[in-house]
C-alpha cells in the first residue's frame, strides 16, 4: 500500500529514467566492443589491399611518352605614352607530344628530359581609350622542346605516389616569321627561341603493367619574345608595347 499517493508519478518517472540510462550505457558498451573487435579486421584489409608491380619506376633509367593539353598566353608590359592597351582574348587549346626519359639517381629524387613538340595560339586584342582598335592579331607557335627537370617524389600510398616537379625548358619556335606576311593582316613577330622555368605537381598511378601520371604545370618566358622592328603599314602594334613574355599551362598525361 502507498502511504503517499503523490510520490507515486515521480517515483515512477525516476524509474523510467534510471531505466533509459542504464540501457543507453549497455548500448554504448556494446557497440564500443563491436568497434575493438571490428578494427583488427578493417585493419588488416587495408594493409592486404595488392599493391601492382613497379619494377620500371625502380630502375635507374626508364623510358616511356606523354600526350598533353595546354593554353597559351602572354604576359604583356605596355609603353606608357602609346595610349594603347592590349590583352590575350581568348585561351584556345593546344597540344603536346613529348618523349619521357626518367633517371632515379635515389628512391625520391628524379632527373626527367621529355623532348617534344607542342602547338598553340594566341590571340591579342588592342584597345584604344578602351575602344577595341584594329585587327585581332592571331599569333601561331609550333615548339621543339627540350625540359630538363627535377622531381620530388613522396611516399608511394597503396597505388599512387604524389610529387613536385621543376626545372628550365628551352622551346623554339618554328613558326616564328623572319619577315612579314603582306597576304595577312597580322602585324607582329615572335622569336623563335626562348628559356622558360617551369614548376608544377602530379600524381603517379601504378596500374599493373604501366605507371600513368597525370600533372599539371606552368611554364613562364625568362625574356621578351616581341620582335621589335615595327611593320610599316601599322607600327602602332609594334611600338605599343614593352615587353612580351610567353606563358603556358600544361596538362599531361605521361605513360612509363
Amino acid at each position: 500500500m502507498v502511504s503517499n499517493p503523490d510520490m507515486f508519478p515521480t517515483q515512477l518517472s525516476s524509474s523510467f529514467f534510471v531505466i533509459i540510462y542504464r540501457t543507453h550505457s549497455i548500448l554504448n558498451k556494446r557497440i564500443a566492443i563491436l568497434l575493438l573487435l571490428l578494427l583488427p579486421a578493417m585493419l588488416a584489409a587495408q594493409k592486404a589491399k595488392p599493391k601492382n608491380d613497379s619494377n620500371y619506376d625502380e630502375r635507374l633509367l626508364h623510358f616511356g611518352f606523354s600526350m598533353g593539353a595546354n593554353t597559351m598566353d602572354f604576359n604583356l608590359k605596355m609603353q606608357s605614352e602609346s595610349g594603347f592597351t592590349a590583352e590575350v582574348v581568348s585561351l584556345k587549346p593546344g597540344l603536346n607530344i613529348q618523349i619521357v626519359t626518367d633517371y632515379r639517381p635515389s628512391t625520391y629524387l628524379d632527373i626527367r628530359f621529355l623532348p617534344g613538340v607542342s602547338f598553340g595560339q594566341r590571340d591579342i586584342n588592342f584597345y584604344e581609350d578602351g575602344v577595341l582598335w584594329g585587327e585581332t592579331q592571331v599569333l601561331e607557335s609550333s615548339f621543339l622542346e627540350f625540359p630538363l627537370l627535377l622531381k620530388a617524389k613522396g611516399m608511394r600510398l597503396n597505388n599512387s605516389r604524389p610529387y613536385l616537379i621543376g626545372g628550365l625548358n628551352f622551346r623554339y619556335d618554328l613558326a616564328g616569321k623572319k619577315e612579314y606576311d603582306d597576304t595577312r593582316n597580322v602585324y607582329m613577330r615572335l622569336k623563335r627561341a626562348d628559356f622558360y622555368y617551369e614548376a608544377g605537381a602530379g600524381i603517379d598511378f601504378y596500374l599493373p603493367y604501366f605507371k600513368l601520371t597525370i600533372e599539371a604545370k606552368m611554364s613562364n618566358g625568362l625574356f621578351d619574345v616581341l620582335v621589335h622592328e615595327p611593320d610599316e603599314r601599322y607600327p602602332e602594334y609594334v611600338n605599343s608595347i614593352k615587353s612580351l613574355r610567353s606563358q603556358i599551362w600544361v596538362l599531361s598525361f605521361h605513360f612509363e
